[in-house]
């Protein structure tokens, strides 16, 4: 890992730049990126040109999302247990093979508007496996107090992209095709494949086995179904993307039909949206300071509500474009506060996953929305389409008032590493188990009620972070006693649950303690299950020279 550095550096906008290996992938990414934005360009308007129905042009941007959707979680899982690098480069070299032999089958004319779809998906697919881990990443690239700047760098040099890379792939698509377009997307891999492949980050090292796959995609959905803040950022991305995703989905339609422009009108549409990005991208910081969570979003999602509706009922170029620039801040700024708001309500731990997990249900939305908005344009046309994802932007923001988002509270989420394995006098191996818990509290009777509220809060944690069948049980003859009680499947696993611990959550941990009215500490009893069936192996006991 990165070593801290001064204080004077931290509070610098540009600190992470002063990193060469940040400063090389950034600048890698940002040519990638428009190679990326230049192949969807050429991949929309061609789609226009080969499509029998809106219902399929609509489909490409649901193939570019689909596989978030569908893969997000399992690359979440990838990027928290295995080597980052090593993922990225796996996911750079795929979509660099797959964007060549797009460019293949469009320029012998083998393209069918099944087969770009295919191709888009499984180009999509190499961008699903690449983000969680790139993601992560940027805590291996720059000391942890650089986070959060080299986060704010990424999304900058995304938007930036995105405000000139369409009218770039526009000009190409319109002067040598859809083929040149994915041509120089396959090219724009190679620079971040040879970035990575000479990075060589010095990593800690695993005192644990990792998890499997599955376990940790478990672990993840567990994190997520405990934490009801988290929940509510999942419902709301999904509504956003659905209504949302309406106006990227149809915006080739509108500038073929609506406005009756060519590639370089929709590029030059791109554009606008991308710099109404940048734009939301600069503010939304800003606008954190001044207004609620809630406030916020409400207000992303009725300003998508008016680009929609201008979409729908412009004739005109530009000014369709200027209602992108309100859709392109308001993107951001709704996107961007829900995986801030993830990020800051996550550990590190399981932070890919969560995110993986946020990102199928931002991304599921827009992808389930681009097929329903595709289906409505090609019965009614693209305006009415437009016009009924408007009224839906307006019933997501609605939403609001059920599930408002939680307030912007700092944590400290870091690990609270005071776990010390006890010492045993049985000879455990990591996989032995199930591993019985039990604690014993002495409480008065006048704080039962706050213990029973505060163990209500312990529950879900240890819940949380992996135990199973816990429960909090009164002594019948001695009331005063209180007993908790879980498992976890093995002794690694308890291990595990222990050192995924945080600050935070001590503090409900020191609140119990200072109920417990004992004399000594409240006392922690750990036991191995084993069966009474005869031929079972038994784990023996530690000889002198172990203890």
């Amino acid at each position: 890992m990165i070593d801290d550095e001064p204080e004077s550096e931290r509070v610098s906008a540009l600190a992470p730049f002063r990193h060469g290996i940040f400063r090389a992938v950034w600048a890698a990414s940002l040519v990638s990126n428009f190679g990326g934005l230049i192949q969807g360009v050429g991949a929309a308007w061609m789609m226009t040109t080969i499509a029998t129905s809106s219902y399929q042009v609509a489909l490409v941007q649901a193939s570019t999302t689909l596989p978030i959707m569908l893969f997000a979680l399992v690359a979440g899982a990838i990027a928290d247990s295995f080597n980052r690098r090593k993922v990225m480069l796996v996911a750079q070299t795929f979509m660099l093979v797959v964007s060549a032999l797009l460019t293949l089958f469009t320029w012998f004319g083998w393209m069918t508007p099944w087969t770009l779809l295919a191709f888009t998906f499984l180009i999509d697919s190499g961008t699903a496996l690449n983000s969680p881990s790139w993601q992560a990443s940027v805590g291996d690239m720059v000391p942890r107090a650089k986070v959060p700047a080299a986060v704010a760098l990424n999304s900058l040099g995304f938007n930036i992209t995105r405000s000139v890379g369409p009218a770039i792939g526009g000009i190409i698509v319109a002067a040598a095709g859809a083929a040149a377009a994915f041509a120089a997307n396959a090219i724009s891999y190679i620079g971040l494949i040879v970035v990575l492949f000479r990075w060589k980050p010095a990593l800690p090292e695993q005192t644990l086995p990792r998890e499997s796959l599955g376990a940790a995609m478990g672990a993840g959905l567990r994190y997520v179904a405990m934490s009801p803040n988290i929940a509510k950022v999942l419902v709301r991305g999904s509504a956003f993307g659905f209504s949302a995703g309406a106006v990227l989905a149809l915006l080739p339609l509108v500038a073929r039909d609506v406005v009756k422009g060519d590639a370089l009108t929709y590029g030059i549409m791109l554009g606008a949206f991308g710099i109404g990005a940048v734009g939301g991208a600069l503010i939304s910081v800003r606008l954190r300071q001044l207004l609620s969570s809630e406030v916020m979003v409400r207000m992303a999602f009725c300003g998508f509500a008016l680009c929609a509706f201008n979409a729908a009922v412009s004739h005109n170029a530009w000014q369709t474009s200027a209602g992108l620039l309100i859709g392109g801040a308001c993107w951001v700024i709704a996107l961007s506060h829900f995986n801030v708001t993830v990020q800051m309500s996550t550990p590190r731990w399981v932070v890919g996953r969560v995110l993986s997990i946020y990102q199928t249900a931002t991304f599921g939305g827009i992808a389930l929305g681009s097929w329903i908005w595709g289906v409505v344009a090609d019965a009614h046309g693209a305006e009415t389409a437009l016009i009924a994802a408007a009224i839906a932007m307006l019933a997501g923001g609605a939403i609001g008032f059920v599930l408002p988002l939680p307030r912007q509270t700092v944590l400290n989420l870091d690990p609270l590493n005071r776990f010390k394995e006890p010492m045993l006098a049985l000879n455990l191996k990591p996989r032995s188990g199930p591993i019985a818990i039990m604690i014993e509290y002495v409480i008065r009777e006048d704080d039962v009620p706050e213990f029973l509220a505060t163990m209500a809060e312990r529950g879900r944690i240890r819940r949380r972070d992996g135990a199973r069948n816990w429960t909090l049980a009164r002594d019948l003859e001695n009331p005063g006693i209180w007993i908790e009680h879980y498992h976890t499947p093995t002794w690694v696993e308890y291990i595990r649950h222990n050192r995924r611990a945080t600050h935070a959550d001590a503090v409900v941990g020191e609140r119990i303690r200072a109920l417990h009215s004992g004399e000594n500490p409240p006392r922690v009893r750990r036991m191995i299950e084993r069966p009474t069936t005869a031929g079972t192996t038994l784990v023996s006991p530690k000889g002198p020279i172990d203890h």
